[in-house]
């Protein structure tokens, strides 16, 4: 869909509330966070992909889910997400840093705005990774948690990383 300015609106889907555009999202958010201002939160942003292989095993085309979740912690959370569909990949590395430069990319635009809207609530910010220390993806944690701690996000992995290999998962 194309907004009045002919350019193309990025739509997420929140089970609870429907579909929202980013800064609605971002509302929701803000809102949730200000009904319970003595609980603790942690808003968190993860991605997931699931790759079509094309025959020659190596390059395809991936969907990309991203999330964003808030959780009000010790009680229950909200989450959003988007679809990014046939995105050229070329192998499983290449994948996953897509899967983290998409919840990356989309941390930043979060933060940059709760920054705007909560003045003194307090929550933990977290990146959330579909990545682990069993299985293929083990030779590309320090390069991956690397890219986004020095990009200033707290980064987690597999089994840790609910948003990403939960959430996201639900919706590749």
């Amino acid at each position: 869909m194309n907004d009045d300015g002919g350019h193309s609106v990025e739509y997420f889907v929140s089970p609870s509330r429907g579909k929202r555009d980013f800064l609605g999202s971002i509302n929701d958010i803000v809102e949730f966070i200000n009904e319970d201002v003595v609980s603790k939160y942690a808003v968190v942003v993860g991605t997931d992909s699931d790759e079509t292989v094309v025959p020659n095993g190596h390059a395809g085309l991936a969907d990309f889910v991203s999330v964003i979740t808030v959780h009000r912690i010790g009680k229950h959370g909200r989450y959003f997400w988007k679809r990014i569909p046939n995105v050229q990949t070329f192998d499983r590395h290449d994948r996953m840093l897509k899967e983290a430069y998409y919840s990356l990319e989309l941390a930043q635009r979060v933060v940059a705005q709760l920054r705007k809207r909560l003045n003194s609530q307090l929550y933990d910010f977290e990146i959330h990774l579909d990545i682990g220390l069993n299985g293929p993806t083990k030779s590309m944690i320090q390069e991956i948690v690397g890219m986004i701690t020095g990009n200033g996000f707290t980064a987690r992995i597999k089994p840790d990383s609910y948003a990403a290999n939960k959430v996201a998962d639900r919706h590749v």
